[in-house]
Order: C-alpha cells, then sequence, then structure tokens
C-alpha cells in the first residue's frame, strides 16, 4: 500500500524521532511511505481557538496537498490531528456553505487514520515485530478516544510487543489536563488534572507512559520530570518500530 505520512507540527518541531520511527514501522509492514514536503499545520489550534478563516485556509491547503491519487491512505502519529481532519474539517466547510470543498473533505477523511487504528484496524495486524521489554502504560488520548472512537487498537498493539509488559493505568480514560490552549489559558485546572494523571501513573508502576500523541506526553513528560519520578514517556510509535 502507498502510504503518504502527516507527520504534525509538534511533531514536526519537537519529535521528529516519531516520524522516523512512523516511517520504520509501516516500511516493516510493506508499505511504501511517502512524506509531501509542502505539508504544513493542519489548523486546528487555530480552529480551536476562534480563527476559524485562518483554519479554512490551512484546511484547503491540506486538502490540496494530501488529496491525490498517489497514495492509498494518509497516516499520522497523532489522534488529534486526525481527528481536526475527520471531524472538524467537515464543519468547517459546513459552516463556510461550500459544497464542493465539503465533499472533497468527506472523501479525504476516509482515507486518514491515526497510526495505531491504521495499522490494528485498518491492515489487521497485531504483531508488528516488535521488542521493548519495559512495564508501560498507555494514556488514551482524549482525541483518540473520543473524537476518533478509537477502541483497543493500541492495547492489542502493545500486548503484541514482545518482553513489554502492559499494566493498567488507573482512571485511564481521564484527560491529563493539557487540552493544547487550554493548559495556558487555563493553567490551574490543567495543572491539577494533570497531577491526578501523575498520581495514576505512580500507582500503576510503570516505567514508561505511552500514548499515541506527543502533545499530551509533553504535558505528562514534563510533570513526570519535575517531579524527579523516574518514569520515561515514549510515543507508541517508537515502541511499536523498536526491535531490541
Amino acid at each position: 500500500m502507498r502510504v503518504a505520512l502527516f507527520i504534525t507540527c509538534v511533531n514536526d518541531t519537537l519529535f521528529p524521532e516519531t516520524g522516523r520511527a512512523t516511517v520504520t514501522l509501516l516500511e516493516r509492514l510493506g508499505h511504501e511511505v511517502a512524506f509531501p514536503l509542502e505539508q504544513t499545520c493542519c489548523g486546528q489550534m487555530h480552529a480551536n481557538s476562534g480563527y476559524g478563516p485562518e483554519a479554512l485556509r490551512l484546511m484547503e491547503r491540506f486538502i490540496d496537498v494530501f488529496d491525490s491519487g498517489a497514495w492509498d491512505a494518509v497516516v499520522t502519529p497523532s489522534g488529534s490531528c486526525a481527528a481536526m481532519v475527520r471531524d472538524q474539517y467537515p464543519k468547517l466547510a459546513e459552516e463556510e456553505g461550500d459544497l464542493k470543498l465539503l465533499t472533497r473533505v468527506r472523501s479525504l477523511g476516509e482515507r486518514v487514520f491515526e497510526l495505531t487504528e491504521f495499522v490494528a484496524d485498518r491492515l489487521g495486524v497485531d504483531d508488528v515485530g516488535a521488542s521493548f521489554p519495559h512495564r508501560v502504560a498507555y494514556h488514551p488520548a482524549c482525541h483518540s478516544l473520543r473524537a476518533l472512537g478509537i477502541g483497543d487498537a493500541p492495547y492489542r498493539l502493545l500486548r503484541g510487543v514482545r518482553g513489554l509488559e502492559l499494566v493498567d493505568l488507573p482512571d485511564r480514560e481521564s484527560c491529563c489536563g493539557f487540552g493544547g490552549t487550554f493548559a495556558v489559558k487555563n493553567a490551574d485546572t490543567s495543572t491539577a488534572m494533570l497531577d491526578d494523571k501523575l498520581a495514576a501513573v505512580r500507582e500503576s508502576g510503570a516505567e514508561v507512559v505511552c500514548a499515541a500523541d506527543n502533545s499530551c506526553l509533553l504535558h505528562i513528560g514534563g510533570g513526570l520530570s519535575r517531579r524527579s519520578s523516574g518514569v520515561r514517556t515514549v510515543h507508541i510509535a517508537e515502541i511499536l518500530a523498536a526491535t531490541a
């Protein structure tokens, strides 16, 4: 299968190793991966902050870049950005009253996948040949869980990793408190939510916390580091790409 990688702003800027791991994983599974150099921000931050016209322009650019017959699927290591394309893009197009744009958005959205749902649900693969001998807790990010409705795909993939002990994260479906600009505009509330998540991590006994969104891991990892917990954060793509 021909796959286009949508890397996202956060990963491109701060976590390039996640993008490399995604390519490694997909190529190991036998797929051809392309990286459209013209890609930019999907506009999620703008839309969530009330800047509709700016988000609309970025949406149109995204469609122009990725709505191509050159690949069969668009895959991203980010549930929140996948949710932006599949959930929020149609709403933006409807608000604009552009039926042609709405049709393109819906058509493209059918081919946009978060990484774990693509591998486990679309490809039907649970064992990707990975090895990661650590105690791991999985944090289900809000957009993956609620906007995309991704269920047990990440857990099936993690259970298939050799040497990995998947431990339960108490109250795992609770938000970590990041929420993009929410953490800036509502810092006290965000910090309180993070404290609850860190307590759950501590209770789990995990050595590593993973998720499908580095934005959540940035927030959780910062809290863990400030508390000198010894627990590290790793994107699930990097675990699935690991072989030693």
